[in-house]
């Protein structure tokens, strides 16, 4: 493997000649020297630099129509690179570590698809953790790949999902040694992370595959106080969302992998089987740019992130009824390592849902949060936060702090549906005839769709699951806290589509 730029203090290895190459971005200069050139286009987009529709250079601004290029020569194709691209993307999974990088500009739910698909055949099993993202499922469907799901473990105190056992996980594994992958998260969406470099060795061991979703963790490699990134465990195929936390535009991601067990052209292959033959290169540029400024800045700036984290916790907890989670988690069950840039914080002591500060958030304080649930409110913390708007939502919460409810009301989390039936491989169930039932007299029956809340995007059941009268209970619950249902066609959850 390429030596590479390391980050951690435990294993710090800086080597100049790596420092030089990661200085170039490689995509970003030949689009500078494209744009200078003003070619006069006859090619798409046919807005040609905003002129079609002047609306756009009003709302974005010129510069940035200028750089909205089509596939061309000077500037490589994402769907086989051959130069400044495939350099760019060379400079990528030098900076994490990896042997291959990929550059993807459908998010990152198209790189989890395409490693699933590369991973697993029709009927192939697969471990998945249950509370995986949706285009876990999306990935299970394509591929025709059958789940054996991961239960997970729930804090019912926090009302939250952490990482997975690992002394459970090596028993699944043992109990599916036919099975061809597992995919772990690393972190969850609450900054919790599995024992992920063990449980990477055993499945090898196995000759499994091992998978990471990565979309929370695009930061990891670059600070030694974090846990470690997905492809310095050992995992064969990585996913990360570079936009997320790394600094890139919205929808710009990345895949990472190594080449020992998967081939490089066989992970090319479904990235092109589910991507655009029309990439943005003001995606990939940010790409470019976001890489670069994590290989030379990486420390500096998650370090930054990290201290304000740290300070908006410990400001957040001498708020009466407030309770930021912290490394004190370390050691429960399911809690391995944890990310402290993610500033989760539980409302129960103040009388409100996290559905419910979420809300006041924005619309009282005009403070936008990541996501609120029935316990929790999640606040991401990242390259681009200061100081000054930490102390914006530290005097917020104080202010909502000291007009709480006098009396707290007892709030009942129904969010632990349980382990459910798989009674049909999700392909199957997609693709099968249903007929519509009303939700509240579904439960027995074979869901045809899935159903869940947005974000964080984890189902409540999936296509081929059998509903429970606990999914339905959490389901309305979700719909009478006003969270954003999807996936499912009447989000009202009147009806829901199940198997015939």
């Amino acid at each position: 493997m390429t030596s590479t730029v390391r980050y951690r203090p435990q294993n710090m290895i800086v080597l100049e000649k790596d420092l030089s190459r990661q200085e170039s971005v490689p995509l970003l200069e030949a689009m500078k020297k494209y744009r200078d050139k003003k070619c006069t286009p006859f090619d798409v987009p046919g807005h040609k630099y905003g002129r079609g529709l002047p609306e756009l250079s009003d709302y974005f601004g010129e510069d940035a129509l200028a750089y909205d290029f089509n596939s061309m020569k000077p500037l490589d194709i994402l769907s086989n690179p051959t130069s400044v691209i495939m350099e760019a993307e060379s400079l990528l999974a030098e900076a994490y570590g990896a042997d291959s990088g990929f550059f993807v500009v459908n998010g990152t739910s198209s790189a989890v698809k395409s490693m699933i698909m590369a991973a697993c055949r029709p009927n192939d099993k697969i471990l998945v953790p249950r509370n995986a993202h949706k285009s876990v499922l999306n990935g299970l469907i394509g591929s025709g790949a059958i789940p054996i799901y991961l239960q997970p473990e729930f804090d019912l105190e926090l009302g939250m999902f952490h990482g997975v056992n690992t002394e459970y996980v090596k028993t699944m594994i043992d109990k599916n040694l036919n099975a061809k992958a597992i995919l772990l998260i690393n972190p969850t969406y609450y900054g919790a992370v599995s024992q992920l470099k063990e449980i990477a060795k055993y499945a090898h061991s196995k000759n499994m595959l091992v998978l990471v979703d990565e979309a929370h963790g695009a930061h990891l490699s670059f600070h030694g106080d974090l846990p470690p990134s997905g492809i310095e465990c050992g995992a064969d195929m990585v996913a990360i969302s570079m936009h997320k936390t790394g600094g890139s535009l919205t929808q710009s991601s990345a895949l990472l992998s190594r080449n020992e067990r998967v081939k490089p052209q066989l992970i090319r292959k479904y990235l092109n089987l589910n991507g655009t033959t029309s990439a943005s290169y003001l995606l990939m540029g940010s790409l470019d740019a976001a890489r670069r400024n994590l290989a030379i800045n990486g420390y500096e700036a998650v370090n930054r992130a990290v201290e304000i984290a740290r300070y908006g916790r410990n400001k957040i907890n001498e708020i009466e009824g407030l309770y930021a989670l912290g490394s004190e988690l370390i050691g429960k069950r399911g809690v391995y390592g944890f990310d402290e840039t993610k500033l989760v914080i539980n409302t129960k002591g103040i009388g409100l849902t996290g559905f419910e500060l979420y809300d006041t958030l924005r619309d009282r304080y005009n403070i936008q949060v990541e996501l609120g649930d029935t316990y929790n409110l999640l606040a991401i913390v990242s390259l681009g936060d200061t100081y000054e708007s930490m102390e914006v939502l530290i005097e917020a919460l104080k202010d909502i702090g000291n007009n709480k409810r006098r009396i707290p009301q007892q709030i009942t989390h129904p969010k632990n549906v349980g382990t459910l039936e798989v009674a049909m491989c999700p392909r199957e169930a997609f693709y099968a005839e249903t007929e519509k039932v009303l939700f509240k007299q579904s439960v027995g029956r074979i869901s045809g769709e899935s159903i869940m809340a947005y974000p964080p995007g984890i189902p409540i059941v999936t296509p081929g699951e059998v509903i429970t009268e606990e999914v339905v209970k959490y389901a309305l619950h979700l719909k009478k806290n006003k969270a954003l249902i999807t996936d499912i066609q009447d989000v009202s959850l009147r009806f829901i589509d199940v198997t015939k």
